[in-house]
């Protein structure tokens, strides 16, 4: 698998692996998430990403066909005299195609991943996973990941 920056012409063949994702959130999570009217993520909002800095989205492509991404956000710490300054990166998104999946590829986007925080001078990467993704706890467990915070919800 060849992985690269996206680029303004990737939006189409980007939207079904968005799409892919968001479904398995809908599934789980109908009181969050929703079926958009259209693309979950419009083209401005695409370019938005493109554009923003710290914002990088990587995808990975296979055989011409885009199959997996990963969206890394590089951050700074607030100045806040509690907190250690520290720059960090975010997984904000990370999607292989279902049907290429346990091959190997989201290991090589995270390793993308990681080398583009490194390269940025980030010292750390964080993500956040819902509690039902247990192949995905799984997963960023064995690339080293471990709990830090838990996020807890109440219906009113």
């Amino acid at each position: 698998m060849r992985i690269r920056r996206a680029l303004p012409e990737d939006y189409e063949n980007l939207l079904p692996l968005f799409e892919e994702v968001d479904a398995n959130h809908r599934a789980h999570h109908p009181l969050l998430f929703k079926a958009p009217d259209g693309p979950a993520r419009d083209r401005t909002y695409y370019q938005s990403v493109l554009e923003s800095e710290g914002y990088n989205l990587l995808v990975g492509e296979l055989d011409g066909a885009l199959v997996g991404l990963v969206v890394v956000i590089v951050k700074d710490a607030p100045h806040i005299p509690i907190l250690v300054p520290r720059r960090f990166a975010v997984i904000d998104n990370l999607v292989v195609r279902a049907d290429l999946r346990r091959s190997g590829y989201g290991e090589q986007l995270m390793e993308a991943a990681h080398d583009l925080a490194r390269e940025a001078g980030a010292t750390s990467v964080e993500l956040n996973v819902f509690a039902f993704n247990q192949s995905a706890l799984r997963f960023y467990e064995q690339l080293g990941y471990g709990i830090v915070t838990f996020k807890m919800s109440k219906r009113l």
